[in-house]
This record gives structure tokens, sequence and C-alpha cells, in this order.
């Protein structure tokens, strides 16, 4: 039985076969079995509830730093949207921001407000959901140094406040269960005039577009830094230099020359190019360098297209 008949019936948006090649930054990947796009909290919530026990479900945010398989997803895949899950509300110095808010643009509405300490979000790719998943940060500063508190789903449909202690947070990590859905946060900064802070944010932007391929199909980081007492120091770009791979390829996947931590898809690569040449990275920078990277792109589903996706 095709598996969207097997589903709760929903208020959203639930689609079979859809090709998850547009909702990610390097535009490659095979199909979600299922995509579902709640219509609102309580939309989500339903689902997970009445969704048979047995069928996989994992949340994507805007794709920023992931890997589809070719081979696509099995289960269903549940994307959130701007319309039930992008909102945005100051009071004081905290702003609250639903998970499919771009990190970028809470930046910016924080300094409209007056709000300093969230410029870093500028630098980030990806949602909030995102943010709260990997503890995402930049240029010396991470979610964990803003964050209040905020509210997630499990697989079973209930809800979840968590504060800041309870998230868990170390370097792009939080140890938090892997089923747990965000939906919302609440962030505090320290009041600013909006005209220091947007200052501060466009030289964010422009320190970013300086350094790195920002308008390539990328990924943003493909490696956390390594252990700095193994690497001497060095963060995985330098590493990665070292071993002689600025700007290697493999198909039309490519280390970019502009910041070899960044992966790039030059034009038709497929997913298995891009893990190939992840892959590939990381063994030979162990031998040549003798340290140890991590992948920080998340790498979901299936490396073939099985017959009933």
């Amino acid at each position: 039985m095709n598996l969207i008949y097997r589903l709760p019936p929903v208020r959203g948006k639930l689609e079979a076969g859809i090709a998850l090649a547009p909702y990610t930054w390097f535009r490659v990947g095979g199909p979600a079995e299922v995509l579902f796009q709640p219509a609102d909290e309580d939309d989500l919530a339903a689902f997970l509830r009445d969704c048979p026990a047995d069928v996989p479900v994992m949340a994507i945010g805007v794709g920023s730093n992931l890997i589809v398989r070719d081979g696509g997803v099995k289960g269903v895949i549940i994307r959130l949207s701007a319309r039930g899950f992008g909102q945005i509300e100051t009071d004081g110095v905290r702003i609250t921001a639903g998970a499919a808010c771009l990190d970028a643009t809470v930046a910016k509405k924080a300094a409209e407000a007056g709000i300093a300490g969230l410029e870093f979000y500028r630098g980030v790719p990806g949602t909030i959901g995102g943010a709260l998943r990997m503890n995402a940060g930049c240029y010396e500063r991470e979610t964990k140094d803003v964050l209040i508190s905020c509210v997630a789903y499990n697989r079973q449909g209930n809800r979840h406040v968590l504060d800041n202690a309870a998230m868990g947070f170390a370097y792009r990590h939080a140890q938090v269960p892997e089923d747990f859905i965000f939906v919302s946060a609440q962030f505090e900064g320290t009041p600013d005039a909006p005209a220091h802070i947007l200052e501060r944010m466009d030289a964010i932007t422009q320190r970013r577009e300086n350094s790195q391929p920002i308008r390539e199909k990328t990924g943003g980081s493909t490696f956390k830094n390594p252990d700095p007492i193994q690497s001497g120091g060095r963060k995985s770009w330098q590493v990665i230099d070292a071993a002689g791979l600025r700007g290697f390829s493999i198909g039309a996947a490519q280390m970019s020359e502009k910041h070899c931590n960044f992966m790039i898809n030059t034009g038709t690569a497929r997913a298995a190019d891009l893990e190939a040449l992840g892959e590939h990275v990381i063994v030979t920078v162990k031998q040549t360098q003798g340290v140890d990277l991590h992948w920080e792109i998340k790498r979901i589903g299936l490396e073939t297209l099985p017959t009933e996706i």
C-alpha cells in the first residue's frame, strides 16, 4: 500500500514522491516517500500522535546544511513552512521566532528592535529549527549564548518546553532526542542602537562575501573544526588546504577554491559525488595531517532509489 494512504488526515499539505533536491541548497537528492508541510503547531502535533508508529518521520529546514542521497528518503519528511512557523515577535530585549524563520531574518528583526547579541545569525545559513538542533554559530558566537527556551514535539506528538540547560549544548550539537521537532524559540540579547547593530551585521555580511562561496550551490561548512590539540590549533579549512585539497573535485562536486571547507555543486553533481568527495577529504587529511575530520553537513536517505518510492 502507498504510504500516503496509511497516514492521518491533515490540514496542511501531504504529498507523495516529491523531489527533495529543490528543497536543498546543494540541489541534489532523490524524492521523499511523503512530504508533509503542517498548517500549524496543532496540525503537526495531531499528525505525530496519529501517524503509525512504524513510519519513519524526519524534519528538515531549508536544506542549507543537508545532503539528501540520490535514492531519496523512506517515510515522511516534515518541512515547516513560513506561513505556519515563521512568526517573529519582540518584547524588550527578548525575541521569539518560529522554527521556520531564517536565521538571518531573526538577526535583522532583532537589530530593528534594538536587540544586540544576535548579529552572528546574519552569517548562519538555515533556519532557527536547524540552529537549535546543531547549536549553530559563527564568529565566536553560538545559539547557546542567546537561547532562553524553545518548544519541540516528539514522535508521539507530546509538547516539550526546554530551557537552555536542558538542550545540552556542545560544539555544533544539542543533546536532545533525535525525534524532537522544534517549532519555536525565545532568545535574549542586550539593548543597543539599531544603527550600531546593523553596522556590525553589515560587517559580518561583507566578511562572508569576501571569504565564502555563498553564491554557489553549497551547504556551508562541510566539516566541524577538529580537536585543537590534535590539529595544533588549525581549523578545518587549514588542514584541508595543507592536504592539497583546495579545489579538488570528484565529478561536479568540488572543495571550493575560495574557502576549502565549503563543498560546492558546480552544476551537475549527484549526492553520491558530494559524499564521495567528503569521504576522500576525511581520509586524505588523516593520512597527510594526522587529523580527524567529522561531517558538519547532515546526510540522509538511501544511496539508490527503491522501486516502491
